[in-house]
């Protein structure tokens, strides 16, 4: 008889591994089919980064709360960095090319789309849209390499949904700069960056951007710990205590909220496109699941109720990929209106929302761990479905459109 622990494992025993991360590509309505090859060359570019550089490592990284920067250089070196804005020296990148390269990474990773959300849609097209010749001569190649990382501080502890009522100083001093007092929170890349793009009411009481060095004297940041969500970017409470900064530090095209709402409008649609790239994840990873799982003597996949859950999964995907390709091609017309990229977050959260939910709960206690995805994106959804406006910003923007009647307090 052999001693306990020495003898071979006991038939039955030894649970597999699931392979949950290849992609399937659900397209039943063909949303994608007849995509330039230039956007699918993005596409693919970053499905390959998933594959190959993210999925490796992300699961300990997410669960040590770590800010993987060597991904962020490495996003700048493959050109994903960008979000479609265009930078002098760089190829061009399309809406829809940027669009399929947030949904692939936001397939591997909440947090790594998140990095290109902050860094290009946020910093980078600050400068691009209101800085001036030359503060784009210095900030974009940087910006969109990833040599440099960029915040966008805008949301106050007191002032997120009501941003426009932000409270933060940009007071004009004797020589001609500015002298910045106040405080910003939930900045992504705010502790660990380069520049912030800060936004603060002038002297004329209208909100103005400005470029602050992160070293500068009177900027100090701290990094948010104990989240639930997004673990794998760093976002920070800064205060900004009298910092001083030239007066070639305030962006010229940003003299009013109205200049901070054009930036947050384009990357709205972004956000969508992040959800429907975690809802794809949440998909793969319950049919793979299904299909390895063998319960009373079959797979999952063969249970009725199972094939039912994934077929409904699989219609609200498709109705997503439909409205967002739709929403898309309205703004690269320039047709899209602000209600309807609130339509496209407001609807695409909801739904990866919802998916995630049921994905979790068909991979039963396996569903918690953070290797098989479905409760790392669950999780990372539920920081999407907040930020960029939360769900009730977003349904009183498309509720004023659809009665003419603004219910905003």
């Amino acid at each position: 008889m052999s001693k306990p622990g020495t003898g071979p494992t006991p038939q039955g025993t030894q649970e597999p591994e699931y392979e949950l991360w290849e992609p399937l590509d659900p397209d039943v309505a063909g949303v994608f089919r007849d995509i330039p090859e230039d956007v699918r060359a993005y596409r693919d570019r970053a499905r390959a980064f998933v594959q190959d550089e993210v999925r490796p490592v992300i699961a300990g990284i997410w669960d040590r709360a770590e800010y993987p920067l060597h991904l962020a250089a490495r996003l700048g070196e493959l050109d994903l960095l960008r979000d479609g804005v265009d930078v002098p020296g760089f190829p061009e990148q399309s809406l829809l090319a940027a669009s399929l390269t947030t949904m692939e990474l936001a397939r591997g990773d909440g947090s790594v789309a998140t990095i290109v959300g902050v860094q290009g849609g946020l910093a980078l097209r600050s400068v691009a849209w209101c800085g001036s010749d030359a503060q784009r001569e210095r900030w974009l190649a940087p910006l969109a390499r990833g040599t440099e990382l960029g915040a966008f501080a805008l949301t106050e502890p007191t002032h997120g949904s009501d941003s426009v009522s932000l409270e933060t100083r940009a007071e004009t001093a004797a020589d001609g700069g500015f002298v910045i007092t106040g405080h910003k929170k939930w900045i992504g890349s705010g502790s660990v960056g380069h520049l912030a793009v800060v936004w603060a009411r002038g002297d004329d009481g209208q909100v103005q951007g400005f470029l602050v060095p992160q070293d500068a004297p009177g900027y100090r940041a701290s990094t948010i710990e104990g989240k639930v969500s997004l673990r794998a970017i760093w976002q920070a409470e800064i205060e900004l205590d009298g910092v001083r900064v030239d007066a070639d530090a305030k962006l010229p095209g940003a003299n009013s909220f109205k200049d901070t709402s054009r930036v947050l409008q384009a990357t709205r649609l972004g956000v969508a496109w992040a959800a429907l790239g975690q809802a794809t994840a949440v998909y793969e990873t319950a049919v793979h699941y299904a299909k390895q799982r063998v319960q009373f003597g079959r797979p999952l996949a063969a249970s009725q109720i199972v094939q039912a859950r994934l077929a409904e999964m699989l219609s609200k995907l498709t109705g997503l990929q439909t409205l967002l390709m739709q929403l898309t091609q309205a703004e690269e017309r320039g047709e899209l209106s602000g209600p309807g990229a609130s339509l496209g977050k407001y609807t695409a959260t909801r739904t990866a929302r919802d998916m995630a939910r049921d994905a979790r709960d068909l991979l039963g206690g396996n569903g918690i761990l953070l290797e098989n995805r479905a409760a790392r994106h669950f999780a990372d959804i539920e920081a999407l479905h907040t930020y960029e406006g939360t769900e009730t910003v977003q349904a009183l923007i498309i509720g004023r459109e659809i009665t003419g009647l603004s219910a905003f307090a």
